[in-house]
């Protein structure tokens, strides 16, 4: 049986599709490309082009590849622009799902592993947040993620369909191994955008809200890095396939550091000062939110490997300085015409 990945091209699934591959599994990867870089996938491997509302091609795909897992990673992420525009949120985050998961059950998939996210808390009143800490999302990406996973509770109630949601804190960082990383040139990921900045990609840093109630007045976030992301998810498969329970589970490290910590850290590791500019706070966004991650180390017996924000940094300053030689070369190859 095959692992299906959604969004497998993308900043996630591209790490998920290499991790699977390492480990000798079968997989298949659809995406639209629309964020996605399918050059960043493992060479010779199934990859579709197509979208996850798209029910006639998804039931094609699980049938021709005899796909008994899915991973789906498919969907939008940026919290200010879900409040710009929430239809096209609940049209891709929800409606598509919504769309797939049917697909999966009329093909008889028995695993669903869908990539959630810590915004579906909302303001924490409990800081670090637990799984079982109050779902009340301020954002329509909280929100649209949020009904996804009632939608996969439900239908598993209704059907034999187990599901692991795993609730992203914020991730970054980059394959180790260069294979991959964070490709989306407008990416508003702190530490890539500051990385941009330090690679001489982008002109300045924006912090956005200075007079939060934390230590230095920015906030405060739990970042993890993708590659333990990643294996996470591998673990949650394992998990499902030998016959375990579905799961609910935080993915992050327990700890968080503020705007100022991750900018200080990569000026530190590029040997470069960021130019920095200051603004208001954003909509949606939160002064702390921080993993409680006991019940991933117990149900799972998981340990991170790259837990340090020195590890991120570097790792995500590599893959930047590698865009950055791609984008030069390119620009010389094009002048030469």
């Amino acid at each position: 049986m095959s692992t299906l990945i959604t969004g497998g091209a993308g900043y996630i699934g591209s790490h998920m599709a290499h991790h699977l591959i390492e480990a000798g599994e079968d997989i298949v990867v659809l995406d639209n490309l629309c964020t996605g870089v399918e050059k960043n996938l493992p060479k010779n491997i199934a990859f579709v082009r197509g979208d996850i509302a798209d029910q006639a091609l998804v039931s094609k795909l699980i049938e021709a590849h005899k796909v008994g897992s899915v991973i789906h990673f498919a969907g939008s992420v940026v919290v200010p622009e879900s409040v710009e525009k929430p239809l096209d949120y609940y049209a891709n985050n929800t409606s598509g799902a919504r769309t797939l998961i049917e697909a999966c059950v009329r093909q008889g998939v028995g695993n669903f592993i869908f990539s959630s996210t810590a915004a579906v808390y909302g303001s924490p009143p409990v800081i670090p947040v637990s799984e079982e800490g109050p779902t009340i999302p301020l954002s329509p990406y909280g929100r649209s993620k949020l009904m996804t996973e009632w939608m996969l509770q439900d239908t598993a109630e209704a059907h034999p369909l187990k599901f692991g949601i795993l609730r992203y804190f914020n991730v970054a960082g980059a394959d180790p191994k260069g294979r991959t990383g964070q490709s989306t040139p407008r990416a508003t990921h702190l530490i890539k955008r500051a990385c941009q900045v330090a690679t001489g990609q982008a002109s300045s840093l924006t912090i956005f809200g200075t007079d939060y109630d934390t230590p230095d007045g920015t906030g405060v976030r739990d970042y993890i890095h993708v590659s333990d992301l990643v294996d996470i998810h591998h673990r949650v498969l394992h998990h499902l396939r030998n016959g375990g329970e579905s799961l609910l589970l935080n993915c992050g490290y327990g700890r968080g550091f503020s705007v100022r910590e991750v900018a200080a850290a990569v000026e530190r590791l590029s040997n470069r000062a960021l130019a920095i500019e200051e603004a208001p706070r954003r909509p949606g966004d939160l002064a702390s939110v921080v993993a409680n991650t006991a019940k991933l180390s117990k149900v799972l017996n998981w340990k991170p490997k790259h837990d340090d924000l020195e590890t991120i940094v570097t790792t995500a300053l590599n893959w930047e300085r590698r865009l950055k030689k791609e984008l030069d070369e390119a620009g010389t190859s094009a002048q030469a015409l």
